[in-house]
């Protein structure tokens, strides 16, 4: 389009520059593991095992919002072409954080699918059945997936080793708030606390943070503009909260053909998600039900559709949209960015998978 002003110019770019370097990202992650592969098979077959389960997690897809938020945190922030490299190993590397979450997710929550296609400990238990192996299969598979994990999270490292000093607080935040959240997640569904509060801070930490607040963070900081660090904050809480709600009504109400995992794994799990929890602190029904040991999923799933809960939730998540972007609106950024960031947050909270 001719005679357009900078400012078009930078709202059209935003985008364009954002998926230019989601594509650099693909290649480096295929890159790497495909070196890791080669160097581990020159050793023994054997060794291959817990490198391709973390290949194949990655190669399956997901959504990507991991590094798409960290390259944008950075792109907004006008970050400079010769720190191009260091922002992709670390996007690289959150979404490696993400693999290696999963693959720990998954044993803990003993899913049997992921992506569509069974999960590491489901597949290498099933294996070592298969062939007549010594030992409890089930303690095999599992133990695979978590070295998996764990060796998911030693290629993260790696690939953020020249972070700059302003981004590693940032990074070790990140990777300290997933440990504690999943683990304060797994305790209060053990102990059934009901608390909206408490169920509100495992889902920004554990998932929220890391999801959207942290990689905007990391990218502005790679950036060297941590002064945006206060509106990225405000707007990756709001739209971590919203993020998490999602995924809370997805696994409540939503079809395991979209989502390539069972539907209803929250529920069967004892989590007291934030969905849950809020709609408890309503109903003496449904808390009733959610004090029995052994709960009703589907009495559960009912009680919550008769109390009007999904409405709620996705009236809540409105307005935590509006929030996040009337948080970026307000940031010191280029409008193409802002407007960029303001479409993300749509895309994010209304996902169906």
């Amino acid at each position: 389009m001719l005679n357009q002003t900078p400012e078009q110019t930078r709202t059209q770019a935003a985008r364009p520059a954002r998926l230019e370097l989601m594509a650099a990202i693909e290649t480096r992650l295929s890159g790497f593991l495909t070196q890791e592969r080669a160097r581990w098979a020159e050793v023994d077959h054997r060794c291959l095992v817990p490198v391709d389960a973390v290949a194949d997690l990655v190669a399956a897809g997901g959504k990507r919002w991991r590094p798409a938020f960290c390259v944008s945190g950075f792109l907004a922030a006008g970050g400079p072409e010769a720190l191009t490299g260091i922002v992709l190993d670390a996007a690289a590397a959150v979404e490696l954080v993400h693999a290696a979450a999963l693959l720990h997710d998954d044993v803990l929550d003993d899913s049997p699918l992921r992506r569509g296609t069974p999960t590491a400990h489901t597949k290498h238990a099933a294996a070592h059945a298969a062939k007549g192996w010594l030992g409890e299969s089930r303690r095999f598979g599992e133990g695979t997936a978590i070295l998996a994990g764990d060796l998911a999270m030693v290629y993260a490292g790696r690939l953020t080793a020249a972070l700059p000093p302003a981004a590693r607080p940032v990074w070790d935040d990140m990777l300290t708030e997933i440990q504690v959240g999943q683990y304060l997640d797994m305790a209060v569904a053990a102990e059934c606390v009901v608390d909206s509060q408490l169920s509100r801070w495992v889902a920004v930490c554990k998932s929220g943070r890391y999801s959207i607040h942290r990689p905007l963070l990391l990218g502005a900081a790679i950036a060297g503009r941590p002064e945006l660090a206060g509106g990225f904050a405000e707007y990756g809480e709001a739209l971590g909260e919203a993020f998490q709600l999602r995924d809370d009504l997805i696994d409540t109400f939503g079809d395991s053909t979209a989502t390539g995992k069972p539907v209803g794994s929250d529920l069967a799990q004892h989590k007291m998600t934030l969905l849950l929890a809020m709609a408890c602190g309503r109903d003496d029904r449904l808390r009733a039900l959610v004090a029995e040991r052994d709960w009703d999923v589907e009495a559960i799933r009912g009680r919550l559709l008769a109390v009007g809960a999904q409405d709620e939730i996705e009236r809540r998540i409105d307005d935590l949209v509006r929030r996040a972007r009337a948080a970026i609106g307000r940031a010191d950024l280029p409008a193409g960015w802002r407007d960029e960031l303001t479409d993300m947050a749509a895309e994010v909270a209304y996902r169906d998978r």
